[in-house]
């Protein structure tokens, strides 16, 4: 039996169920964003004011967050290069300013923060392991793990994954758990 590159093993160990879950939570998502112009990152539905290109660029950035200041104890604003520069410090910057980003810049955000972000988990994994503590700590000096900083992104990704379900099925009628085996990122 062949499976997609991005199917959790069916037996592993814990570590690699849990990495596998993210892989498949964000193959699903960057499936139900994949290959829209414009018009199609920029449709909301009912009342809300949410987005498929707006869902891009809060991932990238959760995905840098994390990566770069949860986990690394850095700061995105540190990089001269970084996209995140102009971040006016409100809750919805992202979405707002995901429709002045053409779907080239959206695409490439999103797919360059999820491979530095899988990059660094695996560096730090083969390194220290999945207990290893994080940065992050509750004021109180105690300190998270690396396992419950994937746990969190696994929390993000499932919930704008339903997100993304109904987003894309407003856009062009697609739907579906998973994407088909055979399916590769659009550039």
């Amino acid at each position: 039996m062949t499976t997609a590159p991005w199917e959790p093993p069916l037996a592993g160990t814990d570590v690699e169920h849990l990495v596998g879950s993210l892989e498949r939570l964000r193959a699903t998502f960057r499936w139900k964003a994949d290959g829209l112009d414009a018009a199609g990152l920029t449709t909301t539905i009912g009342s809300s004011s949410l987005t498929l290109g707006g869902l891009l660029k809060h991932l990238a950035l959760v995905e840098d967050y994390h990566r770069v200041t949860k986990i690394g104890g850095g700061d995105l604003s540190d990089d001269a290069d970084s996209p995140y520069r102009a971040h006016d410090g409100t809750d919805d910057w992202e979405f707002r300013t995901a429709a002045h980003d053409s779907p080239a810049e959206l695409y490439a955000l999103y797919d360059g923060a999820v491979e530095r972000y899988r990059s660094d988990l695996a560096a730090r994994i083969a390194g220290d392991g999945i207990d290893q503590l994080v940065a992050v700590a509750d004021g109180e000096g105690h300190h998270a793990s690396l396992r419950r900083m994937v746990f969190d992104m696994v929390e993000e990704y499932g919930r704008h994954t339903g997100h993304a379900d109904l987003l894309r099925e407003a856009v062009d009628g697609r739907v579906g758990e998973d994407p088909p085996a055979d399916w590769r990122p659009s550039a």
